[in-house]
């Protein structure tokens, strides 16, 4: 049972009075079960979790590796894009073995990184210490230890999805939502969600993703979002940011709710409607189609013509519509 669903009148508090209000309420059948998954599910759920924190860690370990350089005045995040790409990886070991001429630093650039080999000596122009050296070669082998849990994280939790394969599949047609992220929704709601959950309103609101209800005298006032599965919350508020500049219909659906609200209303506004898609996706066994970046524009201009063409026939106009080509 969710305890918030069972709180009686405050100052009145006592464990005999707090079983007598349990009670009646149950005996009123005004209390729901709560979401309980089985064992392999809870064992995923764990798996999941565990790999996420650790690849926030390893992020937070990119972030100390960009921290060092600063301190040492290497501006190589001015140049590169991943400062953990295959190049600055070379370059960065090169640091830890004592390497200090920029020239042969940036020797180290593979491909398109060639041609911003001029960039590259300017940016690694810095004084690196030894103690620095010394931080440095302890993130990194700290960097591959976790890619090493992390891939067998991978592993483990791709053997225990496999008989969801296809499942897997609809979800990563999603745009924003990535293998992991795909994993990761499996884990915390299952596959058999129509059982659990009767409709997808009733998800997005276990998971946190629909605002609380606060009106008064007719006037509906904001309020935050509730309280939900904050794992799976955080991973899909991050799929939204990812696809805010997407030319389809959740990007657009981004940009457009971010220029009225700001870009945090309209990322839980994105994963909102991403998991709506997933909970179909699943219950129905269908594919995702796109409805296109154009959809909000093409909804507008149909709004403009059945507005017009009632305000027409209102004037006691008979209004026949034919369309023209545009030159």
């Amino acid at each position: 049972m969710n305890a918030q669903h069972m709180k009686a009148v405050p100052g009145r508090k006592t464990d005999v009075k707090d079983a007598e209000w349990i009670a009646d309420l149950l005996r009123h059948g005004l209390l729901k079960a709560s979401f309980i998954p089985d064992r392999n599910q809870r064992e995923l759920r764990e798996l999941v979790r565990y790999r996420r924190s650790l690849i926030q860690e390893r992020a937070r370990e990119h972030n100390r590796i960009q921290k060092v350089l600063e301190g040492a005045n290497i501006k190589l995040a001015s140049v590169v894009s991943d400062i953990m790409g295959v190049s600055s990886r070379d370059m960065l070991e090169a640091m830890v073995n004592g390497e200090t001429d920029p020239e042969k630093l940036a020797g180290f650039a593979r491909r398109t990184m060639k041609k911003k080999k001029e960039e590259l000596e300017l940016a690694l122009r810095g004084n690196m210490t030894a103690h620095q050296r010394l931080i440095l070669k302890s993130m990194l082998t700290h960097i591959d230890f976790l890619n090493e849990q992390i891939s067998e994280l991978d592993m483990e939790v791709a053997k225990r999805l496999d008989p969801f394969q296809q499942d897997l599949d609809r979800l990563d047609t999603i745009p924003g939502v990535a293998r992991r992220t795909a994993e990761q929704i499996l884990a915390e709601i299952g596959t058999d969600i129509a059982s659990r959950f009767p409709s997808a309103p009733h998800l997005c609101s276990w998971i946190g993703l629909v605002p609380g209800h606060n009106e008064s005298a007719g006037k509906r006032k904001p309020s935050k979002t509730r309280k939900g599965n904050k794992y799976l919350r955080s991973a899909l508020i991050e799929a939204s940011h990812s696809i805010r500049g997407s030319n389809n219909y959740l990007g657009a659906q981004y940009r457009r709710i971010a220029a009225r609200k700001g870009g945090h209303r309209a990322a839980v506004a994105v994963a909102h409607s991403i998991m709506t898609i997933a909970y179909h996706l699943i219950t129905r066994q269908e594919d995702y189609t796109d409805l296109g970046s154009d959809y909000f524009e093409k909804r507008k201009q149909d709004a403009i013509v059945r507005q017009t063409v009632r305000k027409l026939e209102n004037l006691g106009y008979s209004v026949t519509l034919a369309t023209t080509e545009v030159s």
